[in-house]
């Protein structure tokens, strides 16, 4: 466990390297984000309408849920575009020596349909998981069990999806069985890193945001004095922007490893149908520096 963790921590220093050597690779992360809360604000106006003129009626509930879904749907490809950005930039990087933001975005809208359909089945799996858990009362320990397995299972899963289709220009079922196979024959180095990478982002994330809430409320009793508005308006403002950029760069650390994963299980591929063993395939640099801890 404690060498998943130190392997974790190498990731994160390894990805901040990247970006400081190419800060292309971080782009889309942070256009993603500004996208993504665009597309929730749009979003949010129907539903906004609907709930104050639709009253309880069974009409609007299903309307809500259509909606919701939309929304959900609008996130997810949202998402999923910028994320195979990364992806390709990534590989890019790594393959060429440099990440192009036109040659990333070429391959995303020549995968548009295939990123489409992804987000679709994301929804899908979104909606199966809210019903599993219920509501209110309704709520069932082993529906939330089900529901949490389903979402753990199907995100790892998406992780390898992408660069799958940025990558090797898969459509949705030959990357979903190309993601079960990578995972599949490398389960065990897939779990103990996924662990020491999830739990430093989390980590990371957590003490940035309370640093973040700690430079809101700084700024806040600082402008107090002169205007409560003022202090409170800057004091949100510098924590959400802080907080917004921390969000950005967690979803780069983590679309870049697993897309290092990807790249290193293609050459153990290679090397095994070359008649040469695993150990003998070239490993991406910053999972290298880290597997070697």
């Amino acid at each position: 466990m404690f060498a998943s963790i130190q392997r974790g921590f190498g990731f994160l220093g390894q990805a901040l390297d990247l970006a400081r050597k190419d800060p292309d690779l971080l782009k889309p992360s942070l256009f993603g984000l500004v996208a993504s809360g665009v597309a929730g604000g749009v979003g949010a106006i129907p539903i906004i309408f609907v709930v104050i003129a639709g009253g309880g009626a069974d009409f609007t509930q299903y309307l809500l849920y259509a909606l919701g879904a939309l929304v959900i749907f609008a996130q997810y490809a949202l998402a999923y575009v910028f994320s195979g950005m990364t992806a390709y930039l990534i590989y890019g990087r790594l393959a060429e020596g440099d990440g192009r933001l036109d040659r990333a975005w070429a391959v995303v809208r020549r995968d548009a349909l295939d990123i489409i359909s992804l987000a679709a089945a994301s929804t899908v799996v979104k909606l199966i998981e809210n019903t599993l858990q219920g509501r209110g009362g309704r709520r069932s320990a082993v529906g939330g069990l089900a529901a949490s397995l389903i979402e753990t299972v199907w995100t790892t899963a998406t992780y390898f999806v992408l660069p799958a289709m940025v990558i090797e220009d898969l459509n949705l079922p030959q990357a979903l069985k190309r993601a079960t196979y990578i995972i599949k024959n490398n389960l065990l180095l897939v779990a103990v890193t996924e662990i020491g990478v999830s739990f430093v982002v989390g980590l990371a994330g957590f003490v940035c945001v309370l640093g973040a809430i700690a430079v809101g409320v700084g700024l806040f009793s600082l402008l107090a004095g002169l205007s409560s508005v003022a202090a409170i308006a800057v004091g949100v403002l510098a924590a959400g922007l802080i907080i917004a950029l921390v969000t950005a760069f967690t979803s780069y650390v983590t679309t870049a490893y697993h897309t290092c994963l990807f790249l290193w299980a293609r050459e153990a591929e290679r090397a095994v149908s070359q008649g040469y063993s695993v150990q003998s395939a070239a490993v991406p640099a910053p999972l290298a520096a880290v597997l070697a801890r």
